[in-house]
């Protein structure tokens, strides 16, 4: 899908406050309200937005440990990536989880209240997927960059 300057300042506008109401956000970007509302419903039904939600301070509910574990595993199949899909989705501290390219076959973005929690977290993972060789966490110290806003005019180049 192809985005003009108004579809950009929109997703800008929605990136900070998901909020937004349609009359606020057409008159941002010099549109009236229903072909603004249009807009919007294009950018959710084509997927370039997936979701709205809310940015929680993690540290003030009790979260306020990140853990990047990086996993190598010793079977490369679709049972092994279906049983390991499954777990991830169903543990809730599991924030993010890519397949990487190089010595590390993945990597997890673990939001936790402390190392205990960690090791919870470590034994339901490895009790629930076998062929694990290598499961080796770090720790986030600080946090100095996260949530960033996507620009996106740099879709313009595609």
């Amino acid at each position: 899908m192809k985005l003009d300057s108004i579809d950009i300042n929109i997703l800008n506008i929605l990136q900070l406050d998901a909020t937004t109401a349609i009359q606020a956000l057409a008159d941002e970007v010099g549109l009236t309200n229903n072909p603004c509302w249009r807009r919007v419903k294009r950018l959710e039904e084509s997927g370039i937005i997936q979701r709205r939600s809310a940015v929680i301070n993690r540290k003030l509910i009790g979260l306020g440990t990140t853990a990047f574990v990086s996993i190598r595993i010793d079977s490369h199949n679709a049972d092994w990536l279906n049983k390991f899909a499954d777990c991830i989705e169903n543990m809730s501290e599991i924030v993010e989880c890519h397949r990487m390219a190089g010595d590390v076959d993945y990597l997890l973005k673990i939001i936790i209240r402390d190392l205990e929690h960690y090791d919870d977290v470590y034994q339901r993972l490895i009790a629930s997927v076998p062929g694990l060789t290598d499961v080796s966490a770090t720790f986030s110290m600080e946090e100095l960059k996260a949530g960033a806003v996507i620009d996106a005019a740099t879709a313009r180049a595609t």
